[in-house]
């Protein structure tokens, strides 16, 4: 890997009389998120420009954003994504239930840090100020990234905090959201999937049919988005793919985000459980579904 090949090859790529499209998506998907980052250095000190600029000015549409969305650190990205989720033209509740959800105590720490420096208030503070009730609570809860990541499970516990979910939601007449929150935001994985077998035993029923049933809305996805992540996040974000592509209309923000952001973490996983969940592979999902550069640049990040 030469940091200063590839900003030459992109500058060529977007230098003189039209854009070579597909040089671009060739350099930048065969990078990792770590290699782009030096070519950006690299590009600077060597050619004087700014390549996401370039890029910018040269790139439109969907196939912009995936672009530039490939340019940004990690976290970086899931900072602008939840700013736009929040500040933008009405708030993207599942923008931010897929980040928050899905990400490590780490990650949620970073990303924390990085939204206060670049915009001046906090990740929690523009939370509280564009959501409501039961499900700002649970968001705030999440972005606080206070997960017990340890692997104990208390036995003892787990069959209280069981029967607590139980009487919380299926037992009362209403339901007591609080200990739904209490318990799925802040247990350990390996905890909580013992909860969930146990509780499927009290209540006869899966805690996900519970959760479906006692609860509504943007708290309702939040909360199943929570279980789906603790027992299978590959399977979480392949079901994000699925629903941002079916039916009539794309729903890009979510399909760029999951493809760009999970493209170096867990995409082999994901498209195998979007196999096994759906029967159609994502790459022909993809295909069938995105048309041009957009689309050639989505295969590539999503491989094979």
């Amino acid at each position: 890997f030469s940091a200063e090949q590839e900003a030459q090859a992109l500058r060529k790529a977007m230098k003189g009389f039209g854009t070579d499209e597909d040089a671009i998506i060739e350099t930048l998907t065969k990078l990792n998120v770590s290699q782009r980052q030096q070519v950006l250095i690299t590009y600077k000190s060597t050619i004087g420009r700014d390549l996401i600029d370039d890029l910018k000015s040269e790139l439109s549409g969907n196939f912009e954003r995936v672009i530039v969305g490939l340019m940004t650190p990690t976290t970086m990205y899931d900072v602008h994504e939840l700013r736009r989720a929040l500040k933008g033209a009405g708030t993207d509740e599942g923008c931010l239930i897929e980040i928050l959800a899905s990400r490590t105590n780490r990650e949620i720490w970073d990303i924390n840090e990085n939204y206060k420096l670049k915009y001046g208030s906090t990740l929690e503070d523009d939370i509280v100020s564009d959501t409501s009730s039961m499900f700002r609570r649970v968001l705030v809860s999440l972005a606080t990234g206070n997960r017990d990541e340890g692997t104990f499970v208390d036995e003892v516990l787990a069959q209280q905090d069981a029967q607590c979910l139980y009487e919380a939601g299926e037992k009362k007449w209403g339901t007591d959201e609080v200990q739904f929150m209490s318990i799925l935001c802040t247990r350990n994985r390996c905890h909580l999937l013992r909860v969930f077998d146990v509780y499927r035993g009290i209540a006869n029923k899966d805690i996900t049919e519970s959760i479906k049933s006692e609860m509504s809305g943007d708290l309702e996805d939040a909360l199943l988005a929570v279980v789906k992540c603790l027992r299978n996040k590959p399977a979480y974000f392949a079901e994000r793919l699925y629903k941002s592509m079916k039916g009539l209309g794309t729903d890009d923000s979510t399909l760029i985000r999951v493809m760009v952001s999970r493209s170096e973490i867990d995409m082999l996983y994901i498209r195998r459980e979007f196999l096994a969940m759906y029967g159609k592979s994502l790459h022909s999902f993809i295909k069938g579904d995105c048309s041009g550069d957009y689309r050639k640049v989505l295969l590539r990040l999503c491989g094979g």
